[in-house]
């Protein structure tokens, strides 16, 4: 069972029949999300594999897996806020275990982002679970 957060936008997206009103939904959580300081847009913050620029800020505290991030793509912002429903709070420990394509597969994003998206929303999958381990 994915965060609270997660579930609550996997129920949404269900509500949600069409695919460009998913969309939109994807866009205001990247539209809610607070921005990330220029200072912390650095070229170790970067996630390479993206095509747009796309920086994660990795934050565990007390044994919790916490994160930032930002993009200059509005969708690609949306897709950060995602990762950060499905991994934030989690017990480190936790993350690298996520199927985070299952999980991400439940919204229908697989089927609905080019395949530059999807490379990208993979590397910073992957960028999660490096930053994690390491804090492990």
């Amino acid at each position: 069972m994915a965060q609270p957060a997660f579930e609550e936008i996997a129920e949404t997206f269900e509500f949600l029949d069409d695919w460009e009103d998913r969309y939109r939904h994807v866009i205001e959580l990247g539209r809610a999300m607070e921005p990330l300081e220029d200072a912390l847009k650095v070229p170790a913050t970067k996630v390479h594999g993206c095509a747009s620029q796309v920086w994660l800020v990795p934050a565990p505290e007390g044994g919790a897996y916490h994160f930032r991030g930002d993009s200059d793509a509005m969708i690609v912002r949306g897709l950060i806020a995602v990762l950060h429903a499905l991994y934030d709070g989690l017990p480190v420990a936790e993350v690298p275990r996520i199927d985070a394509g299952g999980e991400l597969a439940r919204l229908g994003l697989n089927d609905h982002l080019s395949a530059q998206r999807s490379n990208g929303l993979r590397a910073m999958v992957e960028r999660i679970r490096e930053t994690a381990l390491a804090a492990a």
